[in-house]
């Protein structure tokens, strides 16, 4: 499933390739052709992220709001666009680009009013300026629940995966397993800091890369996919070479270092 470094930069996308103009809105595979129409030919005013969810608001009072979901992409292609490849839910052309839509798990109209509803049973942001970093921290006070699962709660933090969160905390030197109420402050703060770290820099180069260059040998822009990350998926620890515990936790595997992440 896309991480919340995806949305942003794909909201990011959208509006420098399609904001501004009219866009001509149309549904190929036909599932969507009425919300189409309603979009046809309004211009993009403004596209934004919150964690997973994408949000286009087309200045009527319809907003399309988007979840990928497991499978769903948004694809670019040149305007004029070729034919649709696959079952493309929506399709948005404008004059400097084209962005296909498919399998997504939403993809619906909704007032304003229902996108303030959404927003408001998620939370904070990391890569948004108005993320509620007090609430979040008062959160992980009143929290026994693993810190591993508890980074997957979008109503708790918005934007964190499967990836990012087993990344996250092996380089702030915690134990998935560890309630939230546990972290001193000190170790709230570097978890937070490294999240927004680590997620605009997957905004910069559109991949998830936690690994320090010094460490590989190379510049992130030439790290192979096997150098990018320190634990997920991984067998052993990149950094000391521990074999890995894979703990299931929040409804997914997680991989931790018992030497980096000491319990």
């Amino acid at each position: 499933m896309p991480e919340g470094h995806t949305i942003h930069r794909l909201a990011r996308d959208l509006q420098r390739t399609l904001g501004g103009a009219p866009v001509r809105a149309t549904s190929p595979q036909g599932r969507f052709a009425e919300g189409a129409d309603r979009l046809d030919g309004h211009p993009l005013v403004a596209a934004e992220a919150w964690g997973k969810y994408l949000f286009c608001d087309v200045g009527t009072g319809d907003v399309l709001h988007v979840h990928l979901g497991l499978i769903g992409k948004f694809r670019r292609r040149p305007s004029p666009p070729p034919d649709p490849v696959g079952a493309v839910r929506l399709r948005l052309e404008g004059d400097a680009a084209t962005w296909d839509l498919s399998g997504p798990t939403r993809c619906e109209l909704v007032t304003v009013d229902e996108q303030v509803a959404i927003v408001a049973r998620l939370g904070a942001d990391p890569l948004r300026r108005d993320a509620d970093v007090d609430a979040t921290r008062e959160r992980f006070v009143r929290s026994g629940r693993p810190v591993g699962a508890y980074l997957l709660d979008q109503s708790v933090i918005a934007g964190i995966g499967n990836v990012y969160r087993a990344e996250i905390l092996f380089l702030c030197g915690i134990h998935p397993t560890r309630p939230a109420r546990s972290l001193s402050e000190e170790e709230f703060d570097q978890l937070w800091s490294t999240t927004v770290e680590q997620l605009r820099l997957g905004v910069r180069m559109g991949r998830i890369v936690t690994t320090d260059p010094d460490e590989i040998g190379r510049p992130r822009s030439r790290m192979r996919s096997e150098d990018r990350l320190y634990v997920y998926h991984r067998d052993h620890c990149r950094r000391c070479g521990t074999e890995l515990e894979v703990i299931p936790m929040g409804g997914r595997p997680i991989w931790c270092c018992p030497v980096c992440q000491p319990a």
